[in-house]
């Protein structure tokens, strides 16, 4: 199957595109990145999604509006990635515009339809909410990705995203699905991955930087003991998992009150993180392995002074870029909901309820059909062989 995936995350920084091709083998896939592109949210609709999200207060409107323009957004990304190759279907994540841990409340906006439209193709969206009605938190959802497509047999991993927010999957040496088609691993969101260094920086620049390039500022800086002390004593990072977070917590609201306006940008950028780095390394550190390999995706893999402090946190373990592994880290997520979208059409589980406290496994994710009884044909076909 030739699968456009599409992703769009907390740092509002654009929408993930990756071409792949899956092919099933017996209990495992393999995927090809065929082509990805990184499409930068136009400025008005960036601007509009941040009016939109905490801690601001959206309107109906606003959201109505965001849904379609949104949704025309991924469309084009979908086409810029497919070029003029046939794509079987699409699995869209869309765009988080609320999440409400503690009553499991979840949605995402971005119309599946103009993609449908635009790609001639089925498209497969809404992933968190089958989730969310099975008592679940709806997040985190790429940890099946990683228990399919990462664990090993000879070596315990960490599948770590630093992304907006930073979230890890644990993979013991062996692990597999249980009777009901699920995979019993840890996984959730440490905290913070660039959100709040991202906040920062634009804010102390004036929109001039909107992150901190290749860790350059932190590098000239120094970490404030007691700002990150401050900061690390908010409660999430002591609640239990499963939990998951977003910009409802972590937000730019997050950076009042802890004592960074006293800091230089430098000193700022520092400080911050190490946040990110302490909080993801005493999450791991919980989970008890013994030095474990760190596979990084997301942009906080290409931040070296970030990867330089995890490493430092997390002696004994390796920390390397998901790279070594032959997967573009930019283009992981995009990957994985594509991914999602196969065992959607395949009417198979895909949640992790040890992740995400749901009940039970279920199949995630609603479909926008295009031909769909041709291609749920193709597909038993295909899985058959």
């Amino acid at each position: 199957m030739i699968a456009v995936g599409l992703m769009s995350g907390t740092s509002l920084d654009g929408i993930d595109a990756a071409l792949v091709e899956i092919r099933p083998r017996g209990a495992r896939y393999t995927i090809e990145l065929l082509d990805f592109v990184m499409q930068p949210f136009a400025p008005e609709l960036a601007d509009a999604l941040r009016a939109a999200l905490p801690p601001n207060a959206g309107s109906v409107a606003q959201l109505a509006t965001l849904h379609h323009d949104l949704g025309l957004a991924l469309a084009q990304a979908a086409g810029a990635v497919a070029r003029e190759r046939r794509v079987d279907f699409v699995a869209s994540h869309g765009q988080s515009i609320w999440h409400e841990d503690e009553r499991r409340i979840t949605m995402q906006i971005g119309d599946a339809f103009p993609i449908r439209a635009a790609l001639h193709a089925t498209v497969c969206y809404d992933f968190r909410t089958a989730d969310t009605a099975a008592g679940g938190c709806g997040a985190p959802l790429v940890p099946y990705f990683d228990a399919v497509m990462l664990a090993a047999d000879n070596e315990d991993r960490v599948a770590l995203n630093l992304g907006g927010i930073a979230n890890f999957t644990v993979l013991p040496r062996g692990i597999v699905r249980g009777p009901d088609g699920a995979f019993d691993v840890v996984a959730y969101d440490s905290g913070p991955g660039n959100m709040l260094i991202d906040a920062f920086v634009r804010l102390r620049t004036g929109g001039a930087a909107t992150f901190d390039r290749d860790g350059a500022l932190a590098v000239r800086g120094r970490v404030d003991a007691a700002v990150l002390s401050s900061m690390l004593s908010d409660p999430y990072f002591a609640a239990p998992a499963p939990k998951s977070t977003g910009r409802e917590r972590f937000g730019a609201q997050f950076l009042a009150g802890h004592g960074l306006d006293g800091l230089s940008l430098e000193d700022g950028a520092a400080t911050l993180t190490a946040l990110t780095a302490a909080s993801v390394a005493d999450a791991i550190g919980q989970v008890g392995l013994v030095r474990p390999r760190v596979l990084v995706s997301g942009g906080g893999a290409q931040n070296p002074q970030l990867m330089t402090m995890l490493a430092q946190r997390l002696a004994g373990g390796s920390v390397e870029s998901l790279a070594v592994m032959g997967i573009d880290p930019d283009a992981k997520e995009a990957i994985a909901f594509a991914l999602l979208g196969y065992e959607t059409l395949r009417a198979r589980v895909s949640n992790v309820p040890r992740a995400t406290g749901a009940a039970r496994a279920v199949c995630l994710g609603a479909i926008a059909p295009y031909d769909l009884a041709r291609l749920l044909v193709r597909i038993e076909a295909e899985c058959a062989k």
